[in-house]
Order: structure tokens, then sequence, then C-alpha cells
């Protein structure tokens, strides 16, 4: 499958630097900035030089220095703030000012989720100034980078929120910013026609107003819209004029975007030495710059060029070197969009690898990463490949079943056959003996029968050879019938690991965990290779979500289950952002009795979950919490307060109340606890009985006022102890989060 190249958007985040930003052909020497620093006392217009100095490494492209002097300056409006004799307005405006431009900072590094908390700090502080101009560019700054990251809803939001205050203001330049904005959304979802109407607006309110740089991202947007439909020579035009705005003003974003656009169409148009010209003057400038996504979309840009020249290639040397160039920028892309976490980036370049591997014969790695470009689809869950999963399963354990009865059928009637060979001989020997005695007295009348006997004889022994031609047939068709089921158990075994792979792809990794809570530690521990339990966690503004489940089942069937269950997690919590607990389990309930297609009637099946489900407030430290099956433990000073579930499953069955949404005001250094039925089922000590969970209640005690990572230690050294030589029946998840 032939992919879509990348095209670099021009995408308006409204920079709006103060007329101090550093200018390298105009602006002072960094280091007479320093001196004045030094001499000068802490005021505004010191932190207003800080900011400076911050805006000259930004330029500079040496972000994390820019960094060191923005937090600088927001340190001391602060302290300055805390004065009463200060003027509180100037302050506040400041800091804003220099918590936007650390934003952009983080932007520039691809840290979105950094950006947009910065961003969000930003604009409270213009809202309490009620600086509509200031709030309309921070609303703009977020939409953008809920674009970068893939989640166009949540940016087109924000976009609208930004473009209403500006018609209200009358800010012209702004409303074209939005309006490009707002295209650009259009756009990626294939509604050209929409796209541009609102490219149309930006570039004539650009064009009323003189602002060139308006006008060249107006144009550029245009020429992507017009690629998107494959008019290559309506879109290479309006790139063309964009880029002739970009050199005469020295904006060298710009220029990188349109040589990238440009080296696109060429690539279309197989004109392959002039595209990878302009993807490498794209490349380069990115590089100069530090731009992390800007230089991935070029990777996956220069990985699709090198394709496309293998197709052309059917065999030689140059197809093979071609091949190489795709697979070396292909990787380097993925590793860039994993680290500047965007979505649209990573699925490109994951589709782009998985191509290049099975054109190189590598089915292994195609395969691996054809699962990353579903994953990245919102497609964690595939019902058809979870099916075919199944029936392997079902299929090798009926196969498993037959070649046993089979076998022992074989073996009894060889057994049978042996005894009827044994009968024959004996009373063949009876024969023998009592002809020789005969024989004696009449020789002559027995001799006919004695003959006759011979003649038995040999037929025996034809039948007795036939006989073991045919045992020795049937032990070589069970010896090759075991082979079969030991490769069949192997490559069950190995799709089984793999599956493990990608149940802990979707479960949260420690650096994100680490970024959402400051002390907590998750204790996982499957029964088998994959999991019925899991665990999840994201952020929703100032919401974050934690919640602990255990499907039915464990093994291949839970894990089934808990993807599922991940998957419509992501659907409730993420996409339609519903934050209130009992309403997330009321509507994942809703989803798993429809997946299920399960209807009440005797005798179906009733497979769900047990879940313990948290929406914690990291402002007001206000706990939303919702239990089906699962109580919530919450540890404070020394006592363990214990609230109890909703005795009612996440599917069908007999009792189907809303489930009820507990709201608990947490103090600092309170410990909650989620876990599953796992630890307290466990059996184990002297008399091989279960934990209990009055015990389980005592050992959370002790241990809650010790450090996370040692809490886990505790849990699983005194697991490991009282289970023994005991075999552990059932996955055990512990999550623990100080407040």
């Amino acid at each position: 499958m032939k992919q879509l190249r990348h095209i670099t958007i021009a995408l308006v985040i409204i920079f709006n630097f103060s007329s101090l930003i550093y200018n390298p052909v105009t602006g002072q020497n960094i280091d007479s900035l320093k001196q004045v620093i030094k001499a000068s006392k802490i005021d505004s217009t010191n932190i207003k030089l800080y900011i400076e100095i911050g805006d000259y490494y930004y330029f500079g492209t040496i972000n994390d220095t820019a960094l060191i002097y923005y937090e600088k300056a927001i340190n001391l409006s602060d302290e300055n703030l805390k004065s009463s004799h200060s003027p509180a307005n100037v302050f506040f405006n400041l800091k804003a000012t220099a918590l936007r431009y650390s934003g952009i900072t983080y932007s520039a590094q691809g840290n979105y989720d950094k950006a947009i908390e910065i961003f969000s700090k930003s604009l409270k502080i213009k809202e309490k100034l009620n600086d509509k101009k200031g709030m309309s560019a921070s609303y703009n700054n977020i939409g953008s980078m809920y674009y970068r990251k893939g989640l166009y809803k949540k940016a087109i939001e924000y976009y609208l929120k930004s473009l209403e205050i500006k018609e209200e203001l009358g800010d012209k330049k702004g409303m074209s910013a939005s309006y490009n904005n707002i295209g650009l959304v259009y756009g990626n979802q294939g509604i050209y026609d929409k796209a541009i109407e609102y490219h149309l607006k930006a570039l004539k309110i650009n064009e009323e107003i003189g602002n060139k740089i308006g006008i060249s991202y107006a144009y550029g947007n245009l020429g992507n819209v017009n690629y998107s439909q494959k008019l290559y020579d309506k879109a290479i035009s309006y790139y063309l004029k964009s880029l002739k705005i970009k050199e005469e003003l020295g904006d060298k974003i710009g220029m990188s975007n349109s040589y990238g656009n440009i080296g696109n169409v060429y690539a279309e148009q197989k004109l392959y030495n002039k595209s990878i010209e302009y993807y490498l003057k794209s490349l380069k400038i990115k590089e100069e710059l530090g731009d992390k996504h800007g230089i991935a979309v070029a990777y996956v840009n220069i990985a699709a060029l090198h394709m496309d020249i293998v197709r052309a290639e059917n065999t030689g040397a140059k197809r093979k070197s071609h091949l190489q160039q795709a697979l070396e920028y292909g990787n380097k892309a993925y590793d860039l969009a994993l680290e500047v976490h965007a979505l649209p980036l990573l699925n490109d370049a994951s589709e782009h690898l998985r191509e290049t591997y099975r054109e190189l014969g590598n089915y292994a790695e195609a395969i691996e990463y054809g699962d990353v470009y579903i994953a990245t689809q919102d497609s964690m869950f595939n019902t058809e490949k979870t099916k075919a999963l199944a029936e392997m399963q079902t299929k090798y354990e009926a196969d498993k079943k037959q070649l046993e009865i089979e076998k022992l059928e074989n073996q009894k009637q060889l057994d049978q056959k042996a005894i009827e060979i044994k009968n024959a001989e004996n009373k063949k020997q009876q024969i023998i003996i009592f002809s020789m005695l005969a024989c004696f007295v009449i020789v002559l009348v027995f001799s006919l029968i004695i003959l006759r006997m011979f003649r038995h004889k040999k037929i025996a022994n034809i039948l007795l050879a036939e006989q073991k031609a045919e045992i020795e047939t049937q032990r070589d068709t069970v010896i090759s019938q075991k082979d079969k089921i030991e490769e069949i158990h192997q490559e069950l075994t190995d799709s089984i690991f793999y599956a493990k792979h990608i149940q802990q792809a979707v479960l949260p990794s420690n650096k994100f965990m680490n970024e959402l809570l400051s002390e907590h530690f998750v204790y996982f521990k499957p029964l088998s290779i994959v999991s019925g339990d899991f665990y999840w966690t994201t952020k929703i503004d100032n919401m974050v979500i934690l919640t602990v489940a255990d499907c039915t089942g464990h093994g291949v069937p839970g894990a089934f289950m808990s993807m599922l269950g991940i998957s419509f997690l992501n659907e409730i919590v993420i996409r339609s952002e519903i934050t209130q607990s009992n309403q997330v389990l009321n509507k994942l309930r809703d989803n798993v009795i429809s997946a299920l297609n399960q209807k009440g009637v005797q005798g179906e099946s009733t497979d769900g979950m047990d879940i313990s489900f948290c929406v914690l407030n990291k402002e007001t430290n206000i706990l939303q919490w919702s239990g089906a099956n699962n109580p919530l433990y919450l540890v404070r000073n020394g006592e363990l307060i214990e609230f109890r579930s909703d005795k009612m499953p996440i599917s069908i069955h007999r009792r189907m109340d809303p489930y009820k949404n507990h709201e608990i005001q947490l103090q600092k250094n309170d410990v909650i606890y989620l876990f599953t039925d796992g630890f307290p089922d466990q059996f184990g000590g002297d008399k091989g009985r279960k934990f209990k969970y009055k015990p389980f209640k005592d050992l959370l005690i002790n241990i809650s006022g010790k450090a996370m990572d040692e809490q886990s230690e505790i849990l699983n050294t005194t697991l490991n102890k009282w289970k023994g030589n005991h075999a552990q029946i059932d996955d055990i998840t512990i999550m623990g989060v100080r407040i």
C-alpha cells in the first residue's frame, strides 16, 4: 500500500514575542545583557532582561538554556508578587509572558504535554487580569498543541474559543490565524471545501492588512489542500508563491516547510532527483533550528521517496540500496515521533516501516510495525484478530484431545492383535505336538494333515508380516502427530508471548506514570504470560484518572477482555471526555454488554470485569471514586478507611442499577490503594489457606508510611513467603498513590 506523504502544515501558534526579543541583526550582544542584569536591581526591568536573554537562546535553538532564563523570570515575578508594594498587574503580565515563552520552547522540543500545561498556567493569569488578547493567544497555543498530538476535537474547541475573542476585539491578524488553523483541521479530516473556505478567508484578511507572513502561510495551506486532492499543478503554484515571500522575509522555518512540500509534489510527479534535493534543503534547516517534529516529517518523506524508487526498480543493487535508505530514515522518523509524542507521525512512520520490512522479506518486523500502526489508529482491540486467535486455541485443544483418543485406540488394537497372535502360536504348538505323538502309530494316515499344518503356518507367517508392517505404519503416524502437536504448541506459545508484548505496549509506561503521579507504585504480577488484570491512567485537563480492573478469567481469555476494557476506556474518557467516575462505569458496562452481545438469557456468557475507578482533581485533591465489586482503601494517619463498591460487575447482571459516585476530600500524605482480589485470595501458609482481606488490610496499614518503591518490594516478599510451594492462582495487581 502506497502512503500519502506527510505534508508540512503552516500551523500558526501565535508567538506574540515582546519588543524586547533579541534580534540577531540589531540586538544587543548577549554578554552586555548579562552585565546589565548583574548591575540592576530585582525589578520589572531585570525580569524583562531575563526574558530577552531567554529569547536570544531560543532563536539560537539553545532551548534548554532559554528555559533556564524564562524560569528565572517566572521566579522573580513570584518574589515581587509577594511584596505588597509591587504593582501586581505588571508582574502578573511578566509571569504570564515568561510562561508562554516557556510553552513555546517546550513545543519546539516536541514536549506537547508540558507545553499544554505551561500554556494553561499562562491562560489562568490572563483570565484573572481579564486580558482578552492574551486569553485568545493562549487558547490558540493550546489548540495548536492538541493538533500536533492528533486530538483534533480538542484542537478545534480551543481554536473556536480563540476566534470568538478575536472577532469581539476586531483583531484581524488574529482572526486570520484562527481561520488558518481551523482550515487545517478540516483539511486533515478530508473536508476540503471547508478547508479552502477558511484558508481563503485567512488570505483575504492578510492581503487587506499587508501581513506578508500570513499571506505566505495561507498560500502554503492552500497548496496542501490541492496536494491532498492530487491537483499537483495548483499545489506547486501555491507552494512557490509561499516560498518567494518566506525567502524575502528570511523566514527559515517557513522556507523549510515550503521546500518539503515542493519535494512532495516532485515525488508524486516521479521527478525523484528534484524531490530529494528539496527534501534535503528542508531537513538541513530543521536540523539547524532543532525542530524535532519537522525533522521527523522530513525523515518520513525521504523514506517514502526511497520506497517510490524501490517500486520503480524491480531488481539490481540500486533497489537494495534504496531499501536500506528507506529503512534508515523510517527508523529515524519512528524514534523521533515516539520522542515528541506525535501520533500522526508515528502512524506514518510505522506504516512505512511495515511496508519496507515486507519488501525486505522480514515479515516478523513487518507484523510488529503493523500492530503499532493499528494501535495508533485507535484499533487496539481488533475483533477479527481476537476471533482468529480464539479459534486457534479451540482448534489446538480439540486436535490434542482427538490425537489422545486415537493413540489409545491404536494401542488397544495393538494389544488385541498381540493376544490373537499369541493364541494362534499356542494352538499351532499343540497341534504339532499331537501330530508328532500320533505319527508313531499312523504316520501314513496323518502325513496329509502334517502337510496341511505347514501350509497354515506359512499363511500365518505372511499375516504376521503384514500385521507387523501395519503396526509400524501406525507407530509412525502417532510419532508424526506428536511432532505436529508440539509444533502447534510452539506456534501458539510464540503467539501468546507476542500478545504479551502488545498488552505491555498498551499499559501505561513508567515514564508516563511518573509524569502524572509523584509518589506511587504498581505491583503487577500476571498468573500466565498475559494477564486478565489491567491498570490504566490518563490526564484530562487537571484531572488524573486511575483505575485497576480484574477481567473474567486469566491468561489469553482474560487478556482479550483487558484489551477490550482499555480500548473502551480510551473511547469513553479520552475521546468522549467523560470524567465523572460513575458515568464512566455506566458507559463501560453498556459497551461491554453491547460488544459481547449479552441479552440476559439463561445459559448466556456473563463475561465482564470488576473495577475500581478514580478521578483525582490535582488542584482541589477531591477524589471521585466508583467501584464494581472492587473496593477502595484509604490509609490516613495509620487508620484504614474502606469504601465499599457496588455489588454489580461490568457486564450483564440480575441487578443493573446506576453505579454510585463517591466524592472524597483527600489530605496530604493520604495513601489510596486500588487492587484486584488476587493477593487476598492466594493460598499459602502452613495450612494452605487463603491470605484473606483482614491480614491484607493490616499489611497495608503497616507499610503505608514507607517509600512507595519499598512498599512494592514488601508486598512481593510477603506474597512469595506466604505462597511457598503453592501455585499462584490468579493475576495480582495493586496500585498505591500517596497524595
